[in-house]
């Protein structure tokens, strides 16, 4: 925190009558960045508190999936910066290899020109080009979120020392024998061109078919199914189970291939199942990945048939055909021969697809750089075992360790010019040389450097330190690593999270990248369905921020975050948390035009009235359990606290309390206005972190000070009273009763009633007054008449309802209305007393019966209660 950051006297305006989020925001979150509050200072003696942001693409930009793990962050970094932590959340980016190559093709397309006409030097220059000019839209809409990151820190992981730190740890892993160059099946996708991760494989049911071939002839014969017959010009073998009785007799003889006239082995493989469709599977080493472990125990060769675009290369009539041409041009052929045992179509089946542009993947053999992840996959298992780094929620650790524990090797390499090229040379004589950060690299005739880059999660792997400034040992390296906790979706712990441990722990000395991983869910649309372009239900969270204000879509956001829970929202949602945001303001303003105070101490509990006691006692009851939830995560609970504190108890019911008390004037009205103005106090700064921009507002009007950012977080006093608690739950219960016999009787909210309270001999005598304001009820006067009498909490009020409601009418309502509960509660008793029904009628069904039978009997005693306390017509 700079020097700039100390609370410093500020004008205390007087609020406008209504809260207009548009025209504060902005200005707020420039004045913050200004004086500092978000700068992190290394040399500080604050502990720290470390976050760093998952980095979004520098194509991106901010969707609700962003919004809501920004929102996280956010609440988190800000409570530990009012706690006194030296607190940084690490803003940057990621330079999306394969996203923004293709967002700048597409732009040379549109010039008739590909990256292959300007060379890859020049095609690198232009993606930078489009870098300064349109990437990274998403930092200014950070901005309007609030997000509170250190922009002094902000890196990007192309940038020069990122690129260091790629470079240095590629260089000690190949010197450590932990990366290799091999021919392995990866995910191909003929459209980019390239390798891509499995993260960037998405995986959907596609309508396709499922062929049965007949290989070889008569009692030599095998029947095998596929869903990609153009494979089998590659079959290299057909596998049985080593166990498998029906094919005994085959293991070991050669059988004829369909079309090629070519001889291939039967082999013996428990990798088949053999309750699995005839028991019998091809086997194309070179374009499956099953397939190639296969080849690999058995010596198999590996025929590739498809090339890089996915069109046939093998020799015949289907040889340049696209693969899709080529599968019904082969089946055809196969049907034309008798070779076709059985064709099923439709035959839905998983299939992947490339992120980026959706074609279908094509697995693929080729030459690829690998990382040997076993003891890299071994030290991130045990990290979490040992309890040196905490996955939350804790039933998420299986799914950690089933993905780390069963890693295979990771294709690094990827066919792109954008992104970190591999610091390899290949010289004239079959030479290798891997050259590090501080070395120069081979020169002279025949040198050439590897032509692919590395995959975008490598250098993203070592965000949690390379952001810090290693390889070099810096202050901020020192102060912030290992960072305090990542808040991450779920849907990547595998892919993202994995490696950083992976990287961390090998880089850092067996010192895991952070402390605690936190895992949320994904976001989804009120109805629980993924959020997509293509089924019409995303949203674009700045549509809502320009309508309903940044805070309201934060507020609601945290609302729905339960830990590793995939979250719904819908507009409704949000318009209610803007509701929220408008009742903090009015409430506030009304609070200030009517006495409330910061200025000098809290009086004595014994100056203050059993309200003020009970709102003290509820807010320090509050404070401890907002930060319990907080150290467990559960922003959802969080919220939710904090949300009936401040709208039921200190609004509804504290404020309406305590009004007679300020018309009243007086001392006694001072001490109230001093009590709550610590309770609004108090609860802004609880509600900061999550809703920043109307507390800063409404706190530094209050308190006149320079900004709640720097004021410090609200700590339990250990002040409960319990008695004064008691007394306004015994307030509570009677107007709540009478408010709800008011309703019954279709009286209107403001509508006055003369009423009698006999409250002598109770806790409620003081709060008469109170009572009489907060239900209407005037005092008795002359020819006044009970016409309905309640006893509650040990009190008795007497109202007095004629002139209010046409008594006659109100009992034919009511007497309908009873005739209809009575006969709901007739068929629910007759349907759960047939013997016949309850046999036959599902558990559920029988279940919303009786649901049905316990709401008419509740609404016949309610009715009936009703009809007992009005008048005689």
């Amino acid at each position: 925190m700079t020097e700039n950051a100390q609370q410093q006297p500020a004008s205390n305006p007087e609020l406008p009558t209504q809260y207009a989020p548009a025209e504060v925001e902005g200005k707020l979150y420039e004045r913050w960045v200004e004086r500092g509050y978000f700068t992190a200072d290394p040399k500080s003696e604050k502990p720290p508190y470390t976050i760093v942001i998952p980095p979004p693409n520098v194509t991106g930009s901010l969707h609700l999936g962003h919004a809501f793990e920004h929102t996280l962050i956010d609440a988190l970094t800000r409570r530990k910066r009012m706690q006194g932590y030296e607190t940084l959340w690490q803003p940057g980016m990621d330079h999306a290899g394969i996203a923004t190559q293709n967002v700048v093709e597409r732009e040379l397309a549109k010039e008739g020109k590909s990256r292959h006409d300007l060379g890859r030097e020049a095609f690198v220059e232009r993606v930078w080009q489009w870098k300064a000019a349109s990437g990274g839209q998403i930092s200014g809409q950070m901005r309007r979120l609030g997000d509170g990151v250190d922009w002094s820190r902000e890196r990007f992981t192309m940038d020069e020392g990122l690129s260091q730190a790629v470079q240095t740890i590629f260089k000690r892993l190949y010197d450590d024998e932990l990366i290799y160059r091999a021919e392995r099946i990866i995910n191909w996708c003929p459209r980019c061109l390239t390798a891509i991760s499995d993260i960037e494989v998405e995986y959907q049911d596609d309508d396709g078919e499922l062929v049965s071939i007949r290989y070889g002839e008569d009692d030599t014969s095998i029947v095998v199914a596929t869903t990609r017959a153009e494979t089998m010009l590659g079959d290299t073998a057909v596998a049985v189970h080593p166990e498998d009785e029906r094919y005994a007799h085959l293991v070991g003889t050669e059988i004829e291939l369909p079309l090629t006239g070519r001889r291939i082995p039967v082999v013996a493989d428990a990798h088949v199942d053999p309750e699995f469709g005839t028991g019998a599977v091809k086997v194309t080493p070179a374009h499956d990945p099953n397939d190639f472990e296969i080849g690999q125990r058995h010596n198999l060769p590996s025929l590739a048939v498809l090339d890089e675009r996915g069109v046939i290369t093998a020799h015949g009539p289907f040889q340049g055909l696209d693969r899709f041409e080529a599968r019904s041009a082969i089946v055809g052929a196969l049907r034309a021969d008798g070779r076709i045992v059985a064709e099923k179509r439709p035959y839905t089946h998983s299939v992947g697809h490339c992120s980026r542009c959706k074609t279908t993947i094509e697995p693929r053999l080729s030459m690829q750089w690998w990382v040997k992840v076993g003891p890299l996959a071994q030290a991130a298992g045990d990290a979490v075992r040992d309890g040196r780094v905490n996955i939350h929620p804790k039933e998420m650790e299986s799914r950690y360790f089933g993905w780390v524990d069963n890693l295979h090797d990771w294709c690094i390499s990827r066919q792109l010019w954008w992104g970190h090229r591999i610091p390899v040379w290949y010289g004239p004589n079959g030479e290798v040389v891997c050259v590090g950060p501080d070395e120069q690299p081979p020169t002279g005739e025949g040198w050439t450097q590897d032509t692919d880059v590395l995959d975008t999660w490598f250098s993203s792997g070592l965000w949690p330190f390379s952001t810090l400034g290693w390889p070099e040992q810096t202050e901020s390296l020192e102060k912030f690593y290992p960072n305090s906790v990542l808040v991450t979706g779920y849907d990547i712990l595998f892919f993202w999270v994995a490696r950083m441990m992976m990287f961390g722990l090998y880089a850092m000395d067996g010192t895991p990248p952070f402390h605690t991983i936190a895992l949320h869910g994904m976001v989804r649309d009120q109805f629980g369905k993924k959020m997509s372009k293509s089924f019409g239900n995303a949203v674009n969270p700045l549509d809502w921020m320009d309508t309903y204000g940044s805070d309201a879509v934060r507020f609601t956001l945290a609302r729905g975050a339960n830990p590793g829970v995939d979250v719904p929202i819908g507009e409704d949602w949000v318009q209610a948390s803007r509701n929220f945001a408008n009742k903090i303001w009015n409430a506030t303003r009304f609070a200030l035009m009517n006495g409330a105070t910061v200025e000098g101490e809290l009086p004595d509990p014994a100056q203050m009235s059993a309200a003020d006691r009970w709102i003290l006692s509820r807010l320090n009851a509050t404070v401890a359990e907002v930060d319990a939830y907080y150290e467990d995560y559960q922003f959802s609970k969080l919220s939710d606290a904090l949300y009936h504190f401040a709208w039921d108890e200190v609004f509804d019911w504290y404020v309406e309390l305590s009004k007679t008390t300020y018309f009243a004037g007086g001392e006694q009205a001072r001490v109230s206005g001093r009590v709550l103005g610590e309770v609004l106090d108090v609860t802004l700064r609880l509600l900061h972190p999550i809703v920043p921009f109307v507390t800063e507002t409404l706190w530094t009007t209050l308190t006149g000070k320079e900004s709640v950012v720097i004021a410090d977080w609200p700590a339990d006093s250990g002040f409960r009273d319990k008695a004064a608690e008691q007394e306004i739950e015994l307030v509570q219960r009677v107007v709540t009763e009478v408010r709800r016999f008011r309703s019954d009787q279709g009286l209107q909210p403001g509508q006055k009633v003369p009423a009698r309270l006999t409250l002598d001999g109770t806790a409620l005598a003081p709060h008469e007054a109170a009572i009489r304001q907060l239900l209407r009820l005037q005092p008795e006067g002359e020819g006044f008449s009970a016409t309905a009498t309640l006893p509650v909490a040990g009190a008795t009020v007497a109202l007095d309802l004629s002139g209010t409601i046409d008594v006659a009418a109100e009992r034919k309502r009511l007497a309908k209305d009873l005739a209809a509960a009575e006969k709901e509660k007739a068929q629910a008793t007759g349907k759960l007393g047939n013997e016949a029904f309850l046999a036959k009628a599902p558990d559920n069904v029988v279940e919303k019966i009786r649901t049905r039978l316990a709401k008419a009997e509740e609404d016949i005693a309610r009715i009936t209660a009703q009809l007992d306390r009005l008048p005689e017509a």
